[in-house]
């Protein structure tokens, strides 16, 4: 069995202008049709967003922001409002789940209970071909995307491109189960659970039983075929969700937060497993999760979310270094930036009551305009440093320490902000130690304050924020 990515661009999902509005919930359905529209909730909106095939994307954001929405928009759990949504070459706006050859882990794992580990692997396969509907319409739905992609091929290079291999596996497996007579079907099931030996295996089965095995052996739960759900660990049953996923070689992979229910040092190993795979798979993958740390070290790239908005794409250090708004600067970055309301003296010079600092001298031509104006700097913990009384550094009294050992946390009292300040653990730390903290001022971020939005230096060494 292969196991791979397909031709290039044709798993490549496309979201275009997007919306998603809920009715109101709470009481009986309104019979006034003015009511009713009042309680709508829109909850996602202007979503634009490509993943690029075999892209690794992650949607991160609070809690409630949308992203597990999105995410069974795509997969066709939930109707679109407005917009389009292309997986491939195919606009599945109106398809069932089952036709957009698109395989989803939940958080919950969704685990057959009364299925040993085995069965839940085949369990996706065996219902490949359960109907000739089926069978058809998703080999129509592939053809045309092939001839599509074939024919833009052929303009461009003179010549026709063949299917993939991972698609012609499906469809020899589709053909195999649409083939199978009834008795092969009745035969296969009654002898399922005898030993090895004793099994009928249709040429079918022969398929499904091969794609199971290479898939538990490349996840490493081939010891546990035949164990049930209820005997295995949560790392252990989260490979089998990712195993049945793996399974059905679909165009795109959905994650919904499938590592929320385990410890923290199995989230770890486990981070680095997924990853791992995606990049031996080469498959389309869009990851949704609310922890910043999983989104900066598993991503290719990060859609930030907030209120049912992007609020910007980039790579995990494009985010870090050039947040587009406050509130990507708050959220990318841990513990997250501080932020001091200070007061623009042209050309270079930021004023506070209890600080001034002087900006690089790339910052004048973006300070003209905010001249006698108040901007929010942004600081992370990471960029101040411990310093000695002066006019541009802030006298800070320690709140509380969190000693890590290979680096300590510090929150501060500076005015009337508590500040967050990351330091090497050098000596120790009292509460209500006085302290002077430096800022660096090539690292600091500056924003509108009524826009939010990200103020760039206007040199050609350093992107805008959000800027790509």
């Amino acid at each position: 069995m292969i196991l791979r990515s397909r031709n290039p661009a044709v798993a490549q999902v496309v979201l275009e202008n997007l919306y998603k509005t809920f009715a109101g919930a709470g009481g009986p359905a309104s019979q006034d049709a003015d009511a009713e529209a009042s309680t709508e909730t829109t909850v996602l909106r202007r979503i634009d967003l490509t993943i690029t095939d075999g892209e690794f994307m992650v949607l991160v954001g609070p809690s409630g922001c949308g992203k597990s929405t999105l995410l069974r928009l795509i997969s066709g759990l939930e109707e679109i409002t407005a917009g389009n949504i292309w997986v491939g070459q195919q606009q599945v706006n109106t398809l069932p789940p089952k036709q957009r050859d698109i395989a989803m882990v939940f958080q919950s794992y969704a685990l057959y209970p009364h299925l040993t580990v085995y069965d839940n692997l085949a369990f996706g396969l065996r219902r490949m071909g359960a109907s000739a509907e089926f069978l058809a319409s998703s080999t129509a739905a592939s053809k045309d995307a092939s001839e599509s992609t074939n024919s833009g091929l052929k303009d461009s290079l003179g010549q026709t491109a063949p299917l993939s291999a991972a698609d012609e596996a499906n469809h020899q497996l589709q053909a195999a189960l649409a083939q199978r007579s009834p008795w092969q079907t009745l035969l296969s099931g009654a002898t399922r659970r005898l030993p090895k030996g004793l099994r009928y295996l249709s040429p079918a089965d022969r398929m499904i039983d091969q794609r199971v095995r290479t898939v538990a052996q490349m996840l490493q739960i081939d010891a546990l075929l035949n164990r049930l759900p209820r005997q295995l660990s949560g790392g252990q049953k989260q490979r089998v969700a990712l195993g049945r996923a793996i399974a059905r070689n679909p165009q795109v992979f959905l994650m919904d937060e499938p590592q929320s229910n385990l410890d923290a040092k199995l989230r770890t190993e486990t981070r680095a497993q997924i990853v791992n795979l995606q990049h031996q798979l080469g498959i389309t993958t869009i990851y949704v999760t609310h922890d910043q740390i999983e989104a900066m070290t598993m991503g290719d790239r990060i859609a930030v979310m907030n209120q049912g908005q992007i609020q910007q794409v980039a790579t995990p250090l494009e985010l870090y270094r050039h947040p587009a708004n406050r509130f990507v600067a708050a959220f990318i970055g841990s513990p997250p930036m501080n932020f001091l309301s200070v007061q623009v003296s042209a050309p270079l010079r930021l004023s506070h009551a209890q600080f001034h600092l002087t900006l690089p001298a790339a910052w004048a031509q973006t300070m003209k305009s905010y001249d006698g104006q108040p901007v929010m700097l942004g600081v992370r913990p990471e960029h101040f440093s411990l310093s000695t009384p002066a006019p541009e550094n802030l006298p800070v009294t320690v709140r509380r320490v969190e000693a890590l050992g290979s680096e300590t946390y510090l929150a501060v009292q500076f005015d009337q902000d508590l500040l967050q300040v990351r330091v090497t653990p050098a000596r120790p730390f009292a509460i209500e130690e006085q302290l002077w903290l430096a800022i660096d001022p090539e690292k600091i971020h500056l924003f509108d304050p009524h826009s939010e939005s990200a103020l760039g230096i206007a040199s050609p060494d350093k992107k805008f924020p959000g800027e790509r």
